[in-house]
């Protein structure tokens, strides 16, 4: 119960890994469409995208940087330039498309941002490539 109330952070590595995992597999699950040729058309019938130099290719462009990000975020690889892709992508999402409705029509993109943020600022967690590639130094892996 004391650990409950603690202001200590309690295995923050194991929960960043295991969020960014499930969010990773996510937008994979998301990113997929882009092999969807039916639905890539019907993308890029929508209003935004007509109004673009290139409505054909505006959907793929937003499909594949999803799909790339996922799947770099699943396993932990270039963990804080990936985020910064879900980031973008997203933000334009909410902001762009959606025209900014987060409270309310765009809560589902504008969680992914929220998300992008919290892998950029602390890294993969455990169970990541960059861990594996960029061996990181003791004296900043003080969380545990």
């Amino acid at each position: 119960m004391k650990s409950l109330f603690s202001p200590i952070p309690s295995n923050t590595k194991s929960i960043i890994a295991v969020l960014r995992i499930i969010i990773g597999a996510m937008m994979i699950y998301h990113g997929a469409e882009v092999f969807n040729p039916v639905q890539m058309k019907e993308y890029a019938q929508w209003d935004m995208f007509k109004n673009s130099g290139s409505p054909a290719l505006m959907p793929y462009i937003g499909k594949s940087a999803e799909f790339l990000c996922g799947l770099l975020l699943l396993l932990g690889l270039f963990t804080r330039i990936s985020a910064l892709m879900l980031i973008i992508s997203m933000a334009y999402i909410t902001f762009k498309i959606g025209h900014g409705k987060f409270w309310y029509e765009d809560q589902h993109p504008f969680m992914f941002v929220l998300f992008g943020l919290l892998f950029f600022f602390t890294g993969p967690g455990k169970w990541s490539l960059d861990h594996v590639l960029f061996k990181p130094k003791a004296k900043y892996t003080t969380y545990k």
